[in-house]
């Protein structure tokens, strides 16, 4: 049945005669305006949700990096529930970010630098935190940027691909992992694009940056002489590297003409703020796969002086050094007996002084000697140091009587390295159990690596590692910690 009025209607339009055919092409227009409006409607609603989606990325990118300030805040709040360890590094944009203006679009002069990224910059390399640019200009930027910002840069990435992907060159070429990067651009594309290819990397608009050295981040527990002078010592790191590149002999030998000088002795109590920072800052070569505090490495420095040397220990002079280092052409210069409970490794050569690089606890217990700790920055990681330190350790037990010298490590994904040199050494591991206690996170598991010690080890131990820089032990080119 049709609805009462519906024909009648329609057949009034149809008798109209012209004033019908009229009604007609109303109708007809004002359907094809119904229908764009209907078209506009739908692209109204197309045009909102793509809105909403880039509402909800950039919700996610700034939940993702927000970062709240307040003396209560934990570090594990800041990028999400995971905490974040003290930053190495930060991978920062150029235009309207360290410069105030757009590089290619100036007519005369670049722009000048941002005042407040330049104070940024200079707390944060105070404070040993080294910078990197990853820019969508050419190579000029660079040094443009540093000379007007007066800066040191370790790195620099200029180019127009990914700067995910430029983040990850310059982790890999100064030998830290991308989870210790912050990454500063003005750009919310950029820093989504970063988000989302490295969600490990914390992500920051440079307004943010500002507030940045309040945090716990960018806060080291202590600032050494070290840290100080960090970014020199990576360019120091560069430069040898060139060389290397352009040596025509054996690594060993380029090592002779670096006239690279390695130091073992007894740690001082003035070391102890470098040693908590050397445990916390390197984990490809950290045993404990934990930091130990300032507090109490002067505990155990303490502790060795207060004891003093053990009657089978013998002090070894300057110069006296183990021959397979020797052999290398090493000149390592043992300066002390060997009771130290708590060892400093210092290295140097032609291209500048590292300083304090490594370190390790010595416990001498009933026929063996237990380190409890190794740790060494990936600054000497390829130059001899591991091999030094650990042709020392067994020359050294073996003088005093030791019959075995034992390791504990960590089991991680990043102190593999370690683990390669301590096998390369003649060390092997026992079967693996939970670390359990202080000795790592929940989870971890941990296995002793021992070796058995001669006694004619203990006037030369040349079978210990090898060459300086031969064995497991990783290059100066391969991955480290940045300490």
């Amino acid at each position: 049945m049709t609805p009462p009025g519906d024909n009648a209607a329609s057949d009034a339009g149809d008798a109209g005669g012209p004033a019908g055919g009229n009604s007609n092409v109303v109708r007809d227009t004002n359907q094809v305006v119904g229908d764009t409006n209907e078209v506009v409607r739908d692209t109204n609603q197309i045009v909102g949700d793509t809105n909403q989606i880039v509402g909800d990325t950039n919700q996610m990118v700034g939940d993702t990096n927000q970062m709240v300030g307040g003396t209560n805040e934990t570090a594990g709040s800041r990028g999400g529930a995971v905490a974040r360890a003290v930053v190495k590094c930060v991978v920062w944009d150029v235009d309207h970010t360290l410069l105030d203006g757009v590089f290619l679009e100036a007519d005369g002069e670049p722009p000048g630098a941002d005042p407040a990224m330049v104070a940024v910059l200079a707390e944060l390399s105070r404070r040993g935190i080294l910078h990197a640019i990853a820019s969508r200009n050419p190579p000029a930027v660079a040094e443009h940027v540093a000379r007007v910002t007066g800066a040191a840069f370790v790195a620099a990435e200029c180019g127009w691909d990914a700067k995910s992907d430029a983040i990850g060159r310059i982790a890999d070429h100064l030998g830290i992992g991308t989870d210790a990067i912050a990454f500063v651009d003005d750009d919310p594309y950029e820093r989504a694009e970063v988000s989302f290819a490295r969600p490990e990397v914390m992500v920051l608009d440079p307004e943010e940056m500002t507030s940045a050295p309040g945090w716990p981040e960018f806060s080291p527990a202590v600032v050494t002489a070290e840290a100080a002078r960090r970014s020199q010592l990576y360019l120091d790191r560069q430069r040898r590297q060139a060389a290397e590149r352009e040596f025509g002999g054996s690594r060993e030998e380029f090592l002779r003409w670096c006239q690279t000088e390695i130091t073992i002795g007894p740690a001082a109590l003035a070391d102890a703020d470098r040693l908590a920072e050397l445990s916390a800052r390197t984990h490809q070569f950290n045993s404990a796969a934990r930091a130990l505090p300032a507090a109490e490495f002067t505990g155990l420095i303490a502790a060795g002086e207060a004891a003093g040397p053990p009657p089978a220990a013998e002090p070894v002079g300057v110069g006296t050094a183990a021959s397979g280092p020797a052999e290398a052409g090493f000149t390592p210069l043992i300066a002390a007996g060997d009771s130290a409970r708590v060892l400093a490794v210092r290295l140097r050569d032609r291209f500048g002084d590292d300083g304090l690089v490594g370190t390790c606890v010595t416990e001498a217990g009933p026929g063996g000697w237990t380190v409890t700790l190794l740790a060494m920055s990936c600054r000497a990681m390829g130059r001899g140091v591991i091999d030094s330190l650990l042709a020392w350790l067994i020359e050294a037990a073996a003088r005093a009587g030791a019959r075995e010298l034992a390791i504990p490590a960590v089991l991680t994904p990043r102190n593999v390295p370690l683990r390669l040199a301590l096998v390369a050494a003649g060390f092997r591991a026992s079967e693996a159990e939970p670390a359990g206690g202080s000795a790592g996170e929940a989870g971890q598991r941990r296995a002793v690596f021992q070796r058995a010690i001669d006694a004619g080890e203990a006037a030369s131990p040349a079978g210990a590692g090898g060459e300086a820089g031969a064995g497991g032990e990783p290059t100066a080119n391969e991955a480290g910690d940045g300490g």
